[in-house]
């Protein structure tokens, strides 16, 4: 099949995008095959050039067949307008409701211009929208004669940046994978008292500004369950594996026999995995559920019940729906598309009836929710406590499992028969496939972009910062046809301009920051517009370059960014300098060139490095690996990048990495423990103990604290 004109003009009114520029710059021409796979995963036939060209004519005449659009985005202070589209001869009115009640009249009329359909002849009526809209979630409504109209309106600020309690300082914080940081009292898995304990103590101590930590998405309810955080069932709610059981207050209030059983559960986790070198998700999260149902059996106060009352009802249907997909996961697996078809439609009588059949099931997972929120709310207040500016950094993932809780809740809302990843660049010569089906972006236009905005608003909900993993993704996505290899993927954008929006409206409602993570294949377009909106940027030191390929000058670097010398996606710095992430490509099959080519480019990169650090005079010629290590993070402190990520594998001279983009099972990706230059794994209380952790710190703090005052 042909890209016909047609098929060209289809694509790009839903935002397939038939060519693009790869990571060598070279211009590439997408398959037609590939262009009519996306455009079926959005429900839209140009399977032959005949239903193309009728789809595309459809397409055309779609807005002139309802009153009003579905969703309205404009910037607080622009003007903007609408169109009000109706039959001809009847007379036209429009106006506002606000969220807060208030209504708003006489909206200026701007023009009238006319279109023909085969049924009607349709007038198109704009109206200006007032530049000094509050901020927030409006409704526009129309009426003409017998026909009515109402879109969501949404207004959103010009401009996010850098909340006033950090005012003009610069901050850091230790960046850290969650489950990897195990103290001698959590289920062989860190957990949210293990965050608070960290938060607390970098800040109070170290003077740290944040803590950065992985998504803590809700994770699979039973074995086996997905190791890693960037694949979860929902991206709505948390993950349980977090709980502290004994901080459920509920837990100290259990009869002599329950308190022994809880407290012999956890001993013998501890005991299994204390020492263990791989994470163990399964045996931890099996034994703290049975003990989290004996906490939920006990008794709560009457004003608690008010509280999970008042929980239950802020979180509505949403909830229940997810409680119920956890519920039936726990009897039919993990995946809904294994289950029994009846229960595939969460609206099905069926489904109904077994949440009737298993209420307490049901009410257990909810439940759960409400310990996080709790929780969760408790570890920022500690941090902010320790005088953290910004406390706990949350981190946003990409997508969901196709099989999890967000998929089957909305499944017309994503595009099932595709997959996100991203198209070959220089460190994945392959391409990465990631096995999650994208929402559709017609689909959140007509819902009003709900499903993001209740996302987005709870992510905040505890939080002081946000990292949106993939941030081009709200941008643009690679599509990959189920079943094609990543090369054979095609870009689709989103309304960026809705997206980015609604995610500077809720931060800005939150007192957030939100980071961004541009790497990779990035549009300079992008990475304006992300700027100018007050979105922080992403720069990690290995990456930063000039045009011709030298280390880019610390005083080059963005100020609005995060910047850090590594990503979990490296080894850490340890690691990163003795070449492991080439040695560790090459084993897995994943280099696209000989390995003496890749060693040789790797040892340039590095020593071009090293290089910059001993002119700035800040690597002597006889450093070891732990000089270098301080050498790079303290030439962080020379950009002028607003907030500075310590991975905390790097203050303890861990050498592993997290996880290998590219592989699944063929490395334990999200499953290495925080380890010492030995590998044997460090507990949190040593960390806390440790004269290391503390050198690299005070050496970023130190760092800070010269260049602010010569600035």
């Amino acid at each position: 099949m042909d890209l016909s004109n047609d098929l060209l003009d289809l694509a790009s009114a839903h935002g397939v995008v038939a060519e693009y520029t790869n990571w060598t710059g070279e211009k590439v021409q997408v398959a037609a095959e590939t262009v009519v796979a996306a455009l079926a995963a959005m429900e839209v036939d140009a399977t032959t050039p005949r239903a193309a060209a009728e789809a595309l004519e459809w397409h055309r005449q779609a807005p002139w067949r309802v009153v009003l659009p579905p969703c309205v985005v404009t910037q607080q202070g622009v003007t903007s307008s609408f169109c009000v589209h109706t039959t001809q001869g009847e007379p036209v009115e429009s106006w506002l409701e606000l969220e807060t009640g208030a209504t708003v009249r006489n909206l200026r009329r701007l023009d009238q211009h006319g279109h023909d359909l085969e049924d009607r002849q349709v007038i198109g009526t704009s109206f200006d929208l007032p530049s000094d809209l509050p901020l927030g979630y409006h409704r526009i409504l129309a009426r003409s004669g017998d026909e009515e109209g109402c879109c969501t309106l949404i207004v959103t600020p010009d401009f996010v940046g850098l909340p006033e309690r950090l005012g003009a300082h610069r901050a850091w914080g230790f960046a850290t994978q969650l489950y990897s940081v195990r103290s001698t009292g959590s289920w062989g898995v860190g957990d949210l008292a293990d965050l608070a304990d960290l938060a607390a103590w970098s800040g109070a101590e170290l003077g740290a500004g944040f803590v950065q930590v992985n998504p803590l998405h809700a994770g699979e309810p039973v074995a086996p369950m997905e190791p890693s955080p960037y694949l979860p069932s929902s991206r709505r709610f948390f993950n349980p594996l977090y709980l502290r059981v004994e901080r459920v207050p509920e837990a100290a209030e259990l009869p002599e026999e329950d308190r022994s059983r809880v407290a012999a559960l956890g001993e013998g986790v501890r005991r299994t995995l204390g020492s263990a070198d791989t994470i163990d998700r399964d045996m931890s999260w099996t034994a703290k559920r049975e003990a989290l149902r004996l906490v939920h059996a006990a008794p709560c106060s009457a004003a608690r019940e008010a509280d999970y009352r008042a929980f239950r009802m802020q979180e509505g249907d949403r909830l229940v729906d997810f409680a119920t997909w956890s519920a039936i996961a726990e009897t039919h697996g993990n995946d809904f598309r294994s289950w029994p078809s009846e229960l595939g439609d969460p609206r099905s009588a069926e489904v109904g009836m077994f949440r009737e059949q298993r209420a307490n099931e049901v009410e257990f997972h909810i439940w759960l929710q409400w310990a996080l929120d709790e929780q969760l709310r408790l570890t920022q207040a500690k941090a902010t406590g320790a005088g953290m500016p910004l406390g706990v950094m949350h981190d946003l993932a990409v997508g969901v499992h196709p099989g999890g809780a967000d998929v089957w809740r909305s499944q017309d809302t994503y595009a099932t028969s595709v997959q996100v990843g991203a198209p070959p660049d220089a460190f994945n010569q392959v391409g990465q496939g990631w096995s999650q089906p994208p929402w559709r972006p017609d689909r959140l236009r007509e819902l009003g972009y709900a499903p993001f905005r209740d996302l987005i608003s709870t992510v905040l909900r505890h939080a002081g910062a946000v990292r949106v993993d993939h941030i081009i993704g709200l941008f643009r996505l690679w599509w990959i046809p189920v079943g094609k290899p990543p090369s054979a993927g095609v870009y689709v954008r989103y309304d960026h301009e809705a997206m980015i929006g609604i995610l500077a409206l809720e931060a800005h409602r939150a007192g957030a920051v939100v980071v961004g993570e541009d790497l990779g294949v990035v549009e300079t377009s992008a990475r304006n517009f992300l700027r100018k909106r007050g979105i922080l940027g992403t720069s990690i030191l290995w990456f930063e370059r000039d045009k011709a390929g030298n280390p880019l000058p610390a005083e080059s670097w963005r100020e609005y960014c995060l910047a850090s010398v590594t990503t979990h996606d490296l080894p850490p710095t340890a690691g990163f300098l003795a070449g492991e992430h080439v040695r560790l490509r090459n084993r897995l099959g994943l280099l696209s060139r000989p390995l003496a080519d890749e060693v040789a480019a790797a040892d340039r990169e590095r020593e071009s490095w090293l290089g910059e650090l001993r002119g700035r005079g800040l690597l002597p010629d006889d450093a070891d690996v732990a000089d270098t290590v301080h050498a790079l993070h303290r030439y962080l402190t020379l950009t002028p990048a607003r907030l500075l990520s310590v991975a905390l594998a790097d203050a303890v001279a861990d050498r592993r990495t997290q996880n290998q983009p590219g592989t699944t099972n063929e490395y334990p990706n999200w499953r290495v423990p925080l380890s010492g230059p030995d590998g044997k794994p460090v507990m949190l209380e040593d960390v806390m103990g440790s004269a290391r952790v503390s050198a690299l710190a005070e050496q970023v703090l130190a760092g800070l604290i010269e260049t602010e005052g010569e600035r």
